[in-house]
């Protein structure tokens, strides 16, 4: 009797049975399937439906809350205390004497009553300057847990006790609570303060501090700690 081979090229022949079984562990069907070229991990993926910084924002390693806290309030409190003492000589040493030239008239030392803001502006609105004061202190308190910057603690920590040394002149000097005026002492080239405002050691806290917060932004790192990267668009061909 004559056995007919199987030819798989015969017609009607079954495809299976010339070849590897496409469900066997181990062939090319079975195997893992490929990522396409260009596809987004799915950890990046994740992190931007979770709102997480996108393309351009990059989160970096941030000191500990507690110790930016400790770095803020730390500077605040020196500054703080520097005001307040260097205000009590001033008027020890300077009440309805003449201006004391130093460094050849560089700097005089002259005590002047500032109803004002900082460098002796709007003096007229001495009430809403305090109320303005109390704000910041607010804001800056605030915001002072979110930080992850050691920049910002060091920028903040400046306003903070600027802002609380000549607050404590509006609501404890005469003439009274929120009218209180600020207690004003260097004069720069003039003695009259006619070249540059008088000003404090809180009005210098201030405007360093202020100066520094600016700097940080225009470095694009935010409070939080997130970096800000401009990245170059490269050119479709």
């Amino acid at each position: 009797m004559n056995t007919e081979q199987s030819d798989p090229d015969r017609p009607g022949a079954n495809p299976a049975t010339s070849g590897a079984d496409a469900s066997e562990p181990g062939s090319a069907a079975s195997g893992p399937t490929e990522q396409p070229s260009g596809a987004q991990p799915s950890g990046e993926q994740d992190a931007v439906e979770q709102g997480e910084p996108a393309t351009g924002d990059t989160a970096v390693r941030s000191p500990q809350p507690r110790k930016l806290l400790a770095l803020l309030f730390g500077v605040a409190a020196v500054l703080l205390t520097a005001d307040v003492l260097t205000k009590v000589a001033a008027v020890a040493a300077l009440e309805n004497q003449p201006p004391t030239k130093l460094f050849g008239g560089a700097v005089y030392l002259v005590l002047v009553r500032n109803p004002g803001a900082a460098f002796s502006l709007a003096t007229g609105m001495t009430w809403l300057l305090a109320l303005l004061a109390i704000v910041v202190v607010g804001v800056i308190v605030w915001l002072a847990p979110k930080l992850r910057s050691t920049g910002w603690a060091i920028g903040l920590g400046l306003v903070l006790g600027g802002a609380c040394g000549n607050l404590a002149d509006r609501l404890f000097r005469a003439p009274g609570p929120l009218r209180g005026h600020v207690v004003d002492f260097v004069s720069l080239f003039s003695p009259d303060g006619s070249v540059w405002p008088v000003f404090n050691v809180a009005d210098s806290s201030i405007v360093c501090g202020g100066i520094l917060v600016v700097l940080m932004s225009l470095l694009g790192r935010d409070y939080d700690g997130t970096v800000h990267v401009r990245k170059k668009r490269e050119d479709q061909a």
